[in-house]
């Protein structure tokens, strides 16, 4: 089983890893295009005026560059410690066992704009790079899609298994995921009072989290949908496939609320 996740535009400071060592890092196909970024974000944060435009920064977002052009040199955690934000606030790693931390090691993915798919464990630095960031001001440098979604999706291709991605559809972009039987895109739905299912927004992304969070605590890898179903069921998830077979709907009440009360009321 792999589960995809998007990364945050937020990230944490600091770290008591040594600096990011590419060989070190899960998924060792995409070494090439890593170093590859890497090269073209250390060039572009040469220019802090060029870097503020071609990252979108606002007046008091300069110090990003910063963070770039440190990130050679900078103290790494892991990756799932790195991002911050709803989704990694539901998700809360920081209270995981380490026998969680270890199957989440194998089982959780995050797609980094700045280094691919990486491992939930893997140790990365503070960055500052997003699905529709460019690499240049210049025209004619390729963009991060070009230079990602074939890596990453024939290093997708060649995983078996169940994936479940819950990427949003940028970083999607950045790598599809395989046409295939027990590959799905998770789609978090929201039943009101009458019955009526819609999509969940605000709470998208806490529901992301603490889904992940359930199936790390699960500890089993499915092999396969029918398997993750079942235990959904048993779990009380209102998960099921879409008509289509390609998405599976996680549906939960309609909440106002803490996220607390979405915790509660997940399952």
């Amino acid at each position: 089983m792999l589960i995809l996740l998007p990364p945050s535009e937020t990230k944490r400071d600091g770290g008591a890893g040594d600096p990011l060592a590419i060989d070190t890092l899960g998924f060792p196909g995409l070494g090439r295009v890593r170093r590859d970024v890497l090269r073209a974000v250390a060039k572009l944060s040469r220019n802090r005026e060029a870097s503020i435009a071609a990252l979108k920064l606002g007046p008091k977002q300069a110090a990003e560059v910063d963070r770039n052009r440190a990130i050679p040199t900078s103290p790494t955690m892991p990756a799932l410690e790195r991002y911050t934000g709803v989704l990694y606030d539901a998700l809360d790693a920081p209270g995981l066992t380490a026998e969680q931390r270890a199957f989440a090691h194998e089982t959780v993915a995050v797609h980094s704009a700045l280094l691919g798919l990486v491992a939930a464990g893997d140790s990365i630095p503070a960055y500052r790079l997003s699905f529709d960031s460019r690499l240049s001001v210049e025209k004619g440098v390729a963009t991060l899609k070009k230079r990602w979604a074939p890596a990453v999706a024939e290093t997708l291709e060649q995983r078996e298994g169940l994936i479940l991605d819950l990427r949003s559809e940028g970083y999607a972009a950045l790598g599809p995921a395989p046409l295939r039987d027990h590959v799905h895109y998770v789609r978090v739905l929201a039943r009101d009072e009458s019955g009526t299912v819609r999509a969940l927004n605000h709470f998208n992304k806490q529901a992301k989290g603490l889904f992940t969070r359930a199936l790390v605590e699960a500890g089993t890898d499915f092999s396969g949908t029918g398997e993750l179903l079942a235990w959904a069921r048993e779990e009380g998830y209102d998960l099921s496939c879409a008509l289509d077979g390609r998405e599976l709907n996680l549906i939960v009440p309609e909440v106002v609320g803490s996220a607390g009360n979405l915790r509660a009321v997940l399952r």
